[in-house]
C-alpha cells in the first residue's frame, strides 16, 4: 500500500516541479527583458546628459572667466567619462539581450545590479562632499578655479545621486518580485518523503 502511495506521489511531484520551472522561467524572462530595457533607457539618459554637458561646457568655457570657466571645463571633463560609461553600458545591454538566464542566474544578476547601484550612490555622495570642500577651500584661499571645480562636482554628483537612486528604486521592484516567487516555493519532508510545496498568497 505504501509503495502505491509513493508511486502516485511521484507524478504529482513531477507536475509540481514542471509548473515551478515554468512559472519561474516566465517571470525570469519578463524581468530580464524589463531590466535590460530599463538599463538601455538609463544609459541613454546618461549619454544625453553627458553630451549636453560636453557641448555646452566646451562652448561656454571659451567665453567664461574665473570660477565659471573652471566650472564648465570640469563639466566637460567629468562628462567625457560619463559618455564612456554610457557607451559601455549600452554595449553590455545589447550583449545581455541575446542571453538566456535560469531563475537562479537571473536572481544573482538582479542582486548584483542593485548592489552596484547602491555602491554608486556612495560614490555620488563622495563627489558632492569633495565638491563642497573644493568650493569652500576656493573661497577661503581666493582661488576661483578650485571653487569652480567644486561647483561642478556638486552639480554632477547631485545629478548622479538622484539618477542612481531612481534606478535603484525601479530595479528593486523587480528584485522583490523574484524574491517573492522564490519564497513561495518550499522543499520539505512529508509523510511520504520529500515534497515540493507552493504557498498561495
Amino acid at each position: 500500500m505504501r509503495q502505491k502511495t509513493i508511486l502516485r506521489t511521484i507524478p504529482i511531484l513531477f507536475v509540481l516541479m514542471a509548473n515551478f520551472a515554468h512559472s519561474q522561467t516566465n517571470l525570469s524572462d519578463s524581468i530580464a527583458i524589463d531590466r535590460n530595457n530599463k538599463n538601455k533607457t538609463n544609459m541613454t539618459i546618461l549619454g544625453i546628459w553627458a553630451g549636453i554637458n560636453i557641448v555646452q561646457g566646451g562652448i561656454s568655457s571659451t567665453n567664461a572667466e574665473g570660477s565659471d570657466k573652471a566650472f564648465f571645463k570640469m563639466n566637460t571633463y567629468f562628462n567625457a567619462v560619463n559618455l564612456g560609461i554610457a557607451g559601455f553600458g549600452l554595449a553590455m545591454v545589447r550583449k545581455e539581450m541575446n542571453k538566456q538566464y535560469s531563475f537562479a542566474e537571473n536572481l544573482l544578476k538582479q542582486e548584483k545590479l542593485e548592489k552596484l547601484l547602491l555602491l554608486n550612490t556612495g560614490l555620488d555622495a563622495a563627489y558632492i562632499a569633495t565638491g563642497l570642500y573644493l568650493k569652500e577651500r576656493g573661497a577661503r584661499v581666493n582661488n576661483e578655479e578650485t571653487a569652480g571645480f567644486g561647483n561642478s562636482l556638486v552639480l554632477q554628483g547631485a545629478f548622479l545621486l538622484i539618477f542612481d537612486l531612481v534606478q535603484y528604486g525601479n530595479h528593486r521592484r523587480n528584485g522583490k518580485l523574484l524574491e517573492k516567487e522564490l519564497g513561495n516555493w518550499q522543499i520539505g519532508t512529508t509523510s511520504n518523503g520529500i515534497g515540493l510545496t507552493y504557498r498561495f498568497k
